[in-house]
């Protein structure tokens, strides 16, 4: 978790640009990589995606703030581990 969470979506989306140059990008395992795979993704998708998307209000849910990272065929969810670490919980694909 990062201090002073939930983050606004600009400062969101500046820690995610920071994490993405500076940090550690992770995937949860199994279900984000069983994601990935289902909705023909891939990890090079999801760093396009974190690139220069929107960043949506955050949501709480399972004991931790997630926040929802699109474009507007992409989708993928992700919580901060720290101001270094970002996990991808999940991602899927827009109809």
């Amino acid at each position: 978790m990062v201090e002073n969470e939930p983050l606004k979506p600009s400062e969101a989306k500046k820690l995610i640009r920071h994490i993405k140059h500076n940090g550690l990008i992770l995937f949860s395992d199994p279900h984000a990589r069983e994601r990935l795979q289902k909705h023909k993704m891939s990890t090079v998708d999801c760093m396009n995606i974190l690139r220069g998307s929107i960043v949506d209000n955050p949501e709480f849910e399972n004991g931790e703030w997630r926040y929802q990272v699109h474009t507007g065929k992409m989708v993928v969810i992700v919580r901060f581990e720290n101001e270094n670490e970002l996990m991808i919980v999940t991602a899927w694909r827009l109809k």
